[in-house]
């Protein structure tokens, strides 16, 4: 067997340890970190098999787990928009099919929603993990 020099089996530990980085939140069906992550209307909570979302006067699910293929993520779920005043027993809720897709560099995300069924714009939110973010519920 070939016992490595102490200077290769530093450079070895310090390859290893870059590409399990890299494949936390870059590599190729990688899982995005469970937490919350925040920013101006908007508030994103993952977990390790979906996720929840709360904006401004709504609020949504995906309802499976947010993987990364080289930095970028593309899922359905759904986007319920929500109103002021007080919820009706017999109200139907608007839930519509949403496609939640997005970007992540290290602790930040760019977060994009469009309706499925319209192509509508929903927005584009920019949020950071760790950060609680904020949200105005309709009144």
């Amino acid at each position: 067997m070939t016992r490595l020099a102490r200077g290769d089996r530093l450079a070895l530990g310090a390859l290893l340890m870059v590409l399990a980085g890299c494949s936390t939140t870059t590599g190729p069906d990688a899982v995005i970190m469970a937490g919350s992550w925040g920013g101006d209307h908007a508030v994103l909570d993952i977990t390790a098999t979906s996720a929840s979302i709360e904006f401004d006067c709504a609020h949504g699910t995906l309802p499976v787990p947010l993987t990364l293929t080289r930095g970028t993520f593309d899922v359905t779920g759904d986007f319920v928009q929500e109103h002021g005043g007080p919820i009706r027993s017999d109200e139907t809720v608007d839930r519509q099919p949403a496609r939640y897709s997005g970007t992540v560099s290290g602790n930040a995300m760019t977060l994009q929603v469009r309706l499925t069924a319209t192509g509508q714009d929903l927005g584009t939110y920019t949020l950071r993990r760790g950060v609680s973010g904020r949200v105005f519920k309709c009144l």
